[in-house]
Parts: structure tokens; C-alpha cells; sequence
């Protein structure tokens, strides 16, 4: 039997009446369910609430390029970005991004070219919410549906807007094959940047 999840109006979250017996018994052992089959309310461990201030972190947003993805038809739960605060230093990681609109659809279906290019749009948005810039960008990993069709283009486009950029030196990158999340994706890109706060505030609104 397949696990039924509810919809996202639904805080529980989990359907108990699909529930394979399997599923039912990691539930438990993870603590999600109590011994007779009720959702608990999660609490923190101990050893958590006493090792004093986590780490400052929230969620990055760009929604004037590309919407949330917890707000996609089908809800995909992970955030664009996070921004980590440590001390005056900041490191923001991007998820995987992809020539995705405002409305969460698919742009530029069938382009290579034009996907790139968007997503290389999406990422800016992102960084530029954030204050930071290209110039941040430490690492890139760049999944790619065909890589020996797509690779000599998308390095080609890299290469010019990087170029453009005037980025010196250039972020480390790895460059894979992958089956992506939709069909027709063809190319999608996570970064993680790194500034220190009292460089990048003055550019923050």
C-alpha cells in the first residue's frame, strides 16, 4: 500500500489510515507516532535546548523571479536559499535552481540556451536579496539533463556571463549528469556565497 499524504492544509500531514506497516513501525521508532498510533507533538531534545544560540538562519526569497516552491500545485518542501549568520560573517547556500518563473512553471521549455540564462537570473535574484553579488560565489554545482549534448553550450554561456561579470578568480564548480526534478528542466544550479556583514549591508534596503 502506498502512503497517502494529506494536503497541505492539513497539519498533520500524514494520513494514518495508508500507512503500510513498515512506514507505520519507522514512524514510530523515528517518534512521530506514540505506541498507539497517535501523531505526537515534536519536542526539542534536551540536548539541544541547553547548547545556548543556534546558529542565526532564514529562508532566502526572490519572488519578483521565481516563486516559492512550498507553493507549487504540489507542495516540494525545501526553501530557495538560507542565509547563515555567523558573527559579522555570512554564508548564503542556494538551492538547486532552475529556469523556473514567479508562477513556478517551466519557462523556456526546450531552450537550452534560454534556460540557462534564467536560471543564471533566478540565482541573481537571490543573491541580490541578500545583498550579495556573483562576486560572493564561492562553489557552484551544476546538474545538466544531457551533459554531452548541453556541456559545450552551457560552458559557452557561463563562460560570457562570467566574463561579463568580470568574476576573478572564478567560483569552484562540478559539473553533472542528472535526471532533474521535472522533464522539462534541462539544466539546473545550487551556489553558496560568502561576505562578511559589514561589507554587504550598505546594499541591503
Amino acid at each position: 500500500m502506498i502512503t497517502c499524504v494529506a494536503s497541505s492544509t492539513d497539519r498533520s500531514l500524514v494520513d494514518l489510515g495508508c500507512l503500510t506497516e513498515g512506514e507505520r513501525d519507522e514512524l514510530t521508532k523515528l517518534g512521530l507516532l506514540s505506541a498507539d498510533g497517535r501523531v505526537r507533538e515534536y519536542e526539542y531534545p534536551e540536548s539541544v535546548r541547553d547548547r545556548g544560540p543556534a546558529i542565526q538562519k532564514r529562508a532566502i526569497h526572490a519572488p519578483e523571479v521565481l516563486n516559492e516552491a512550498f507553493h507549487y500545485a504540489k507542495p516540494s518542501s525545501f526553501s530557495r536559499g538560507l542565509r547563515l549568520d555567523f558573527g559579522d560573517l555570512t554564508v548564503l547556500v542556494i538551492s538547486g535552481t532552475a529556469s523556473v518563473d514567479e508562477n513556478g512553471k517551466t519557462i523556456h521549455k526546450g531552450n537550452f540556451g534560454a534556460q540557462c540564462w534564467r536560471t543564471y537570473r533566478n540565482i541573481s535574484g537571490l543573491l541580490e536579496s541578500e545583498g550579495a553579488t556573483w562576486h560572493d560565489v564561492v562553489r557552484t554545482v551544476c546538474y545538466l539533463r544531457d551533459i554531452e549534448r548541453d556541456y559545450e553550450q552551457f560552458n559557452r554561456i557561463r563562460t560570457a556571463f562570467f566574463r561579463w561579470l568580470h568574476l576573478d578568480p572564478l567560483p569552484a564548480s562540478v559539473g553533472i549528469q542528472a535526471r532533474l526534478c521535472r522533464e522539462d528542466l534541462l539544466v539546473e544550479i545550487e551556489a553558496v556565497a560568502l561576505f562578511r556583514r559589514e561589507t554587504s549591508e550598505r546594499f541591503l534596503p
